[in-house]
């Protein structure tokens, strides 16, 4: 399908793709503390008839250098957006840290029909990086709502790689190291996805070394089924912290983390995925649960 790719400099970086013959399924694409814009995943999502937005919500100009007090009116100012371009069937897809965003967004605006939610996490974070004062510690909220801060799980900084080194570390342990020592704080920083109008799929792998992205998934699940909502989780075990979508290019290595998984089983994930994220955002079609 011929596709429109434009550069957006205003209110925000970023690109909007769109069917030549237009779409009435908007989706927001989000990537997680890369902080890039998801110029390919959009492109792909557009190729299958949706009109596909993805932005930089920290990093830009005017904006957090950081993850730290990112408001939530940046999201749903982008359903604004997509509404104005005539969707009428709204989407949020996003990765990591982006997933995280887009839960919370379903969460506070009932105009989200669906989440994608890539590798999440089932409870609100600390920042990453500093928030607009430059100041890094002490942690702070990775997001604020009508200017209020959310509440989070800050990380327990006496964690230390099991092979500290200068090559890439795995830091999942420093998640779950961080669960413990503030369980006490858990309860109030769950992401309240029962409470969300809408449907939810979730994507994660087992062998995710950034965080245990599969543990936080089945926690929502539990969430939504026991509200009686609908909710979709496709796994692999073997599959690491960034599923690949079909005619997404391989993730790049990085010199400072360990995602786990291997390019297959990333490819496998995403392509298991793929018919279900399609479903969902044409027509909200969902298959049962597992």
């Amino acid at each position: 399908m011929n596709v429109i790719e434009r550069e957006l400099t205003d209110p925000w970086e970023g690109v909007l793709v769109t069917p030549t013959r237009g779409s009435d399924t908007g989706v927001l694409v989000l990537a997680g503390s890369s902080g890039r814009v998801e110029r390919e995943r959009a492109r792909i999502l557009a190729e299958q008839g949706m009109t596909a937005l993805s932005i930089r919500w920290f990093g830009g100009p005017g904006q957090s250098p950081g993850i730290c007090e990112i408001p939530l009116e940046t999201f749903t100012d982008a359903v604004d957006h997509l509404q104005a371009m005539g969707a009428q069937r709204i989407g949020v897809l996003g990765t990591s840290k982006g997933a995280e965003a887009a839960l919370l967004t379903a969460v506070h605006d009932p105009r989200v029909d669906v989440v994608i939610a890539l590798s999440p996490t089932s409870h609100v974070w600390c920042n990453v990086g500093p928030g607009r004062d430059g100041v890094q510690h002490p942690y702070r909220s990775s997001w604020t709502w009508r200017e209020q801060a959310l509440p989070f799980i800050p990380m327990d900084d006496s964690w230390t790689p099991a092979k500290p080194g200068s090559g890439p570390v795995a830091i999942r342990g420093w998640y779950e190291r961080s669960e413990l020592t503030f369980a006490h704080l858990l309860p109030p920083a769950e992401i309240s996805v029962e409470k969300a109008r809408a449907d939810l799929l979730l994507v994660a792998g087992g062998d995710d070394a950034m965080w245990p992205s599969l543990a936080f998934a089945e926690q929502l699940a539990r969430r939504r089924r026991s509200a009686g909502a609908t909710v979709r989780l496709v796994a692999r075990h073997d599959a690491g912290h960034r599923p690949r979508l079909p005619g997404e290019s391989p993730a790049p290595a990085s010199p400072r983390f360990l995602y786990g998984g291997t390019p297959e089983a990333d490819a496998l994930l995403g392509a298991a995925a793929w018919s279900q994220i399609l479903d969902m955002l044409r027509s909200g079609r969902l298959t049962l649960s597992r």
